[in-house]
């Protein structure tokens, strides 16, 4: 079965026991010279000021919300086609998501969407680079710096996306990011950070991660936790960051071949394939998905549902509303996703292939 990640393919020439060893032998384990170096490394290749790293991508978002002053009873704007990880921060302060649609066609924040509801002056944006894919971040930031809206950069899925010489976490107010293991840059467990160039909010941001200390037991902050990254997690993430472009070459490359050979058939495919788009998940859309899925299934081709059910139809909040949003429920019910991750060999790339083109020729 080719899996849709194998974690052992992407790990494979990396040495992780240099890493982990120098941690184990310096004995100390928590905030010291690895996450120090890597907070330094990975600012550095996005391009911002400062990054803040926290224990998760979800920690990473509820943080850069409190930091930025939203409170409960507020509003913070997303979508509801990316997973329910912005909703779930949204919910754990208390705010209230107020769901915009999607663009059709790159399926991550419509500008449009976005410049009706900020007349409702919410507190945030949330902007959310889905699949790997900058969403049309520019004028999103236009928009929010118009209106005097802090806007809220999701990167989990687009790590070194860039455009214009921009790379993905630097065009907002604060940028968020996880390092769960699948993700481009992905650690050895769950991992996060929150990245800014604004010096001021950087410090909250540092207080939040740590109790809402401004010194030891002196807690100044309010709404602070316990959300740090360890020393291990960080001496990983140290050893894979010179290799993260590299990794999304390799992505393209195979996003580039499935749309070459998909290109005539009855599928809607990634609306780019240059450096705006990082592969983190081939996605393709289909009116036969589940049909497809199982024909997948049963040439040996694993492939999943990201996402197939929008946040506000989640029956964990029925109280949900939202506006219209016709791009958002099309998405979810016909995306799929396909193998797509470094390490993948030419023939697995030619076994998706022949996978997808065999069932699409037996419908005609």
């Amino acid at each position: 079965m080719i899996p849709l990640f194998s974690a052992e393919r992407a790990n494979k020439d990396i040495d992780l026991v240099q890493p982990l060893k120098r941690v184990a032998e310096s004995h100390w384990y928590v905030l010291g010279k690895e996450v120090q170096g890597f907070e330094a490394e990975f600012a550095a290749y996005t391009g911002v000021e400062h990054c803040i790293s926290v224990a998760n991508g979800s920690d990473a978002l509820e943080i850069a919300l409190r930091g930025l002053g939203v409170k409960p009873g507020d509003r913070v704007v997303t979508v509801a086609n990316a997973g329910f990880y912005g909703s779930t921060a949204i919910h754990a302060i208390g705010a209230t998501p107020l769901y915009v649609d999607v663009d059709p066609k790159t399926l991550t924040l419509c500008p449009r969407a976005l410049a009706g509801a900020v007349d409702s002056k919410p507190a945030a944006v949330i902007a959310t680079h889905l699949y790997g894919q900058l969403t049309d971040i520019e004028e999103v930031a236009r928009i929010c710096r118009a209106a005097d809206i802090p806007l809220v950069e999701d990167c989990a899925q687009a790590h070194g996306a860039r455009r214009a010489g921009k790379r993905a976490g630097s065009f907002g107010t604060v940028s968020c990011f996880s390092f769960y293991p699948t993700k481009n840059l992905g650690a050895l467990g769950d991992g996060g950070a929150v990245l800014t160039s604004e010096a001021a909010l950087a410090d909250t941001l540092r207080k939040l991660r740590q109790y809402g200390w401004t010194s030891k037991y002196e807690v100044t902050a309010p709404g602070g936790r316990n959300s740090r990254l360890d020393e291990l997690q960080a001496a990983v993430l140290r050893a894979k960051l010179p290799l993260l472009d590299g990794w999304n070459a390799q992505r393209r490359a195979i996003a580039r071949q499935y749309s070459a050979a998909f290109e005539r058939l009855p599928l809607q495919l990634p609306p780019s394939l240059g450096d705006d788009y990082v592969a983190h998940l081939y996605v393709v859309r289909t009116e036969e998905r589940p049909a497809l899925m199982q024909a997948l299934k049963q040439s040996g081709v694993g492939a999943d549902i990201h996402y197939p059910i929008p946040d506000h139809r989640q029956p964990a909040y029925p109280q949900s509303s939202a506006a219209a949003l016709p791009a958002t429920e099309a998405a979810c019910g016909s995306v799929m996703s396909l193998p797509c991750f470094p390490g993948m060999t030419q023939d697995e790339v030619a076994q998706v292939i022949a996978a997808v083109t065999d069932f699409f020729s037996t419908r005609r």
